[in-house]
Formats: structure tokens, sequence, C-alpha cells
């Protein structure tokens, strides 16, 4: 390390990669698990790169590196255990809310939409324009009212007809 601290390169490289193992084994013995040691390691030598101008060449190199590597081993512990709280990992959690942009789901819904708009131009005229007004276009009764020129109570028994028309021919239909 103190030829690394000269300017030498390939003595800095060196040193680095000599020094995984001891990282390693300081990780380990702070009670890291396998799967975690990468990253210590990782943290552990950008620390020495960022304070390397701090190791004192008349004290041992070793214990120097074990100090950075078990205080990034506990750095890791804590932040390992600060996510255990927060994350849940409950895959029948995953299954009932599968992903948003999942293809299959994109084509199901157009399919949906798709038959659902048959269905409505399949009924009457008078009902087709109660869903058009107050269903798809999600007017109020006063402006449907007012667009068709037909009165609210005749656009509520409208739509009533229209609903009850449409659940019966979906009823059964997945």
């Amino acid at each position: 390390m103190a030829a690394a601290q000269g300017g030498d390169r390939q003595a800095y490289e060196r040193v680095l990669a000599e020094s995984v193992p001891l990282i390693r084994s300081a990780a380990r013995r702070q009670g890291v698990d396998a799967d975690l040691a990468d990253d210590v390691v990782q943290e552990t030598l950008l620390t020495v790169h960022r304070v390397r101008h701090t190791y004192d060449p008349s004290r041992s190199y070793d214990a120097w590196l074990s100090a950075i590597a078990a205080r990034r081993a506990i750095d890791a512990l804590r932040s390992q255990g600060r996510r255990g709280h927060r994350e849940l990992h409950d895959e029948r959690a995953y299954d009932l809310h599968p992903d948003e942009h999942d293809a299959a789901d994109a084509t199901e819904r157009a399919q949906a939409v798709r038959r659902l708009h048959e269905a409505i131009a399949t009924l009457p005229p008078g009902q087709r324009e109660a869903v058009e007004q107050l269903g798809l276009k999600e007017r109020s009764l006063a402006e449907a009212s007012a667009q068709t020129g037909r009165q609210s109570g005749a656009l509520k028994v409208n739509l009533h007809r229209a609903m009850k028309a449409l659940r019966s021919r979906f009823h059964g239909e997945s």
C-alpha cells in the first residue's frame, strides 16, 4: 500500500486484488451472509480508494483494512435489517397483483372492451343512447337530458334496462 500511495499503479491493483480474501473474512466474522459479501467487498474497496491517503505505512495494512471492512460489514447488516422491515416478499401477493403492463392483461382488456361495445351496439336506440351519454361519456342526467332532448326519468329507465340486458348477456361469460 505504501508503494500504491507513492503512485505505483501496479502495486495498487495488486494490493486491492490481494485484499479481497481479507475483506471477505472480516465480513464473515461480522455475520454477513454469502449473498451480501460481494456488496461488502465492493463498498470496502471503494472506501479504501477514498481514504487510501490515511494509511500509515508504519502500521499493519491488514489491521487497517480489517477495520474498514468490519465497518462496511456492519453498515451492510444495518441496511439489510432496515430493508427487511420495510419490504415484503409474499409470493401470493405477487400472484394477486399482476404487473399492470402485462401484455396478456392488455389483450384481455382490449377484447373485453370490444365485446362490450359490440353488445352496446345491439341495444335498442333509446337504451344505447342512455348508456353512451351516462356511462361512456360520463355525463350527468341534466347534461344528457339537454344533449338528447329526453327527460331525465326516461334516461334513467333506459339506462336501467340497458344495464339489465348487458348483465344478462354477459352472465356466465368470463
